[in-house]
Formats: C-alpha cells, sequence, structure tokens
C-alpha cells in the first residue's frame, strides 16, 4: 500500500471520479478550487495504491502552519471492507506525524437517513486513534464533528486554516454548531 502524489492527468481522473462518487455534493469542494490549492503548496491530492499501482482510493489534505485537515478519504467502492481503509489511514497518520492532524465527519448523534453509515465511519475513526473535539461546526450547512489524532484544536484554529486556504469563499460559511 502506497501513497502517490496525483500529478497526472489519469490519476487525477480517476481521483475525481471517486471523489464525486464518495462524497454528496454538499459536502465537495469545486475540483477546481483542491487544484488550485494544491498547486499553490496548501494541499496534496494523494492516489492510494497497491504495489501493482492499481487505483484503490483517494486521500485529498489541506495543511495550514502544522495543521493537516484530511478534507477527503475514500476507498473504492470495489475495495472496502477489506482492510485496506485502515492501512491507509495508518500511513497517513505517519505522513503527517510532526502536524495536528484532523478531520471532519457528519454529525453522529442526530437524527437522518444515514446514521448507520455516519456511526460506523466515526467508529472506524476512533478505532484508528481519533479522539473528538470539544466542538463541533455548522460547514457549509452541514453540522460535522472534529477529530483529530493526538492534538488539541479549537474552534479558531479550524477556522484559520478554512478562512487562510479557501478564503471567504468558504470561511463566510463556518459556524460553531449548536
Amino acid at each position: 500500500m502506497k501513497l502517490v502524489e496525483a500529478n497526472d492527468v489519469n490519476r487525477l481522473n480517476k481521483i475525481q471520479d471517486l471523489y464525486n462518487e464518495a462524497f454528496p455534493q454538499a459536502e465537495r469542494k469545486s475540483f477546481s478550487l483542491l487544484l488550485k490549492t494544491r498547486d499553490s503548496g496548501h494541499a496534496e491530492i494523494l492516489s492510494v495504491e497497491n504495489e501493482n499501482n492499481d487505483f484503490l482510493g483517494l486521500a485529498i489534505t489541506a495543511q495550514y502552519l502544522d495543521m493537516v485537515l484530511l478534507d477527503y478519504f475514500a476507498i473504492a467502492s470495489t475495495q472496502r471492507g477489506s482492510g485496506i481503509g485502515s492501512k491507509v489511514f495508518q500511513l497517513l497518520k505517519q505522513r503527517y506525524a510532526d502536524k495536528r492532524f484532523f478531520l471532519e465527519i457528519e454529525r453522529t448523534d442526530v437524527p437522518a437517513d444515514n446514521q448507520f453509515i455516519r456511526q460506523k465511519r466515526k467508529a472506524f475513526y476512533l478505532k484508528q486513534g481519533m479522539k473528538n473535539m470539544p466542538f463541533m461546526v455548522n460547514l457549509c450547512g452541514v453540522e460535522m464533528e472534529i477529530l483529530a489524532h493526538d492534538c488539541e484544536l479549537s474552534f479558531q484554529d479550524y477556522f484559520d486554516l478554512y478562512h487562510s486556504l479557501f478564503g471567504t469563499h468558504i470561511s463566510r460559511y463556518i459556524s460553531l454548531a449548536k
């Protein structure tokens, strides 16, 4: 298992296809914004591959100061349930071991059509060593829990990352969830 920076059209096309399939439109940033952030040196778009360079998934991070947001993480539907996600997540934690590494998940404590999936996702991340932060956010109308690995993170830290990397285009739609 390996993480490869996606700098070629073939990898980027596979990543974009999985990105569009795996994440609801309300949670997706425009792919061009992700590419722009990567090109500015503040994001990584990573292809998850096996030893034969077969595409298995994606990881997209946003980086600001000493913080790394795992913005998007998905394993190809044909590969899910095989332990690949856990192995890749360990690689991600190693890659960003010297950073405050965190992610967002949809709230698990409110009724939702996909509540079982939300709870299963949270259980996966908790099993990987992530911990709940003491705040939740409303991100563009979607309430999210914040999970971090071996670090503390404040709402202001979270907001500063978004504001610095994505400007008011997105940060004006971020607030503390009630």
